[in-house]
């Protein structure tokens, strides 16, 4: 009960949220997708307009899991899941407008240098991708839909 008590007020340390390595593939995959568009301005105003609307917007996503379970393969599902995770916590949008500046500036350098950025996107997304899969731990059961259908 004391341990209950003790967290029923938890309230999330004030400054950026930093996602865990399963959330940072989602999270660097949105931000660099607006990067890449050229939709920096944009997607700033729209992502500092909506921190206030942050928590319900991760609801509305777990509440349309369903639909995205049916429409997603077990990789975007389990992107999606984690995004809306990590959508729940105050000073995600903060963090996600510092990666949306970060790599604008990444992709700027990069053009002027003359290098591919596709290339440069592909290869981010892979080694987070790749340090998500050796931070997770090691379980027998299948995720997504192969889970599903074993129930």
């Amino acid at each position: 009960m004391r341990q209950w008590l003790r967290h029923a007020f938890h309230i999330d340390p004030p400054g950026p949220a930093e996602p865990t390595p399963a959330e940072l593939l989602p999270v660097d995959w949105v931000c660099l997708q607006i990067a890449r568009r050229r939709l920096t301005t944009p997607g700033l105003i729209v992502l500092e307009m909506s921190r206030p609307l942050n928590w319900i917007g991760a609801q509305t996503m777990h509440f349309m899991q369903p639909g995205a379970w049916a429409l997603l393969n077990d990789r975007q599902f389990t992107g999606y899941r984690a995004f809306s995770s990590f959508l729940e916590r105050r000073g995600s949008m903060e963090y996600m407008c510092r990666r949306v500046e970060h790599f604008e500036e990444e992709l700027a350098r990069l053009e002027r240098e003359g290098g591919d950025i596709r290339a440069y996107i592909a290869a981010h997304l892979e080694a987070v991708r790749k340090q998500a899969e050796a931070d997770a731990p090691a379980t027998d059961e299948p995720a997504g839909h192969e889970a599903r259908e074993r129930r």
